[in-house]
């Protein structure tokens, strides 16, 4: 269920198949394989980087990405998306999906990232399989209307969601196996996602780190 499903750190996964899809591509090696498309889910330096889209990016690439993100793109084809949006490139078919905080707070009654800014997560069908990428978040409502095979989740808190509170998620989403993100990198740790493994009623898979 998870083949061919790579964790590049962080949010940053690659998919391969008919189509190579990068979702948050940051911090990546020199010779990284070429993108067919690049799935941006907001516009935080860790999750928006140019340079590292540039890494990947040819003539045919296509980045899909929120207004936040397109807006600060140049030199490469974009489609901008909302919540609600499915677009189609080649053999991918992309639908964007709500992604924002109800209690992580930058400052009192400010989100790290609010409803309104319009952020995204990405279930994303290739090849027969459905992959949920949910983006910074925390638990929400609109998780009941996800169905996947494979669910990236973020587990450090802090910015996402907590491990427990993804426990919580993995109640609303019909998934097979679910995958933690979101630690190892600027926030949370490898026994976030353990914690996660522990306590969930599906499988949990923590995949290793590879290099980009």
């Amino acid at each position: 269920m998870i083949e061919d499903i790579h964790w590049l750190g962080h949010d940053s996964f690659r998919l391969d198949g008919t189509s190579t899809v990068y979702i948050d591509p940051w911090k990546l090696g020199e010779g990284a394989p070429p993108a067919d498309v690049v799935l941006v889910t907001h516009d935080h330096f860790d999750h928006l980087s140019a340079a590292d889209i540039a890494k990947v990016a040819t003539p045919a690439t296509t980045v899909v990405g929120p207004a936040s993100v397109t807006a600060q793109l140049e030199g490469v084809k974009t489609i901008t998306v909302s919540p609600g949006d499915t677009v189609s490139i080649g053999a991918v078919s992309v639908t964007a999906v709500p992604a924002y905080n109800i209690d992580k707070f930058r400052a009192p009654g400010e989100v790290f990232h609010p409803r309104a800014a319009g952020y995204v997560g990405y279930v994303v069908e290739l090849d027969g399989r459905r992959i949920y990428h949910a983006g910074d978040t925390d638990a929400i409502p609109e998780m009941r209307d996800v169905r996947c095979d494979v669910a990236l989740l973020p587990v450090s808190g802090t910015y996402v969601m907590t491990a427990a509170e993804a426990l919580a998620a993995v109640g609303m989403i019909e998934a097979a196996v679910v995958v933690p993100m979101h630690f190892g990198d600027i926030v949370g740790s490898e026994a976030d996602a353990a914690l996660l493994k522990e306590s969930s009623p599906i499988p949990v898979e923590i995949l290793p780190l590879e290099p980009a």
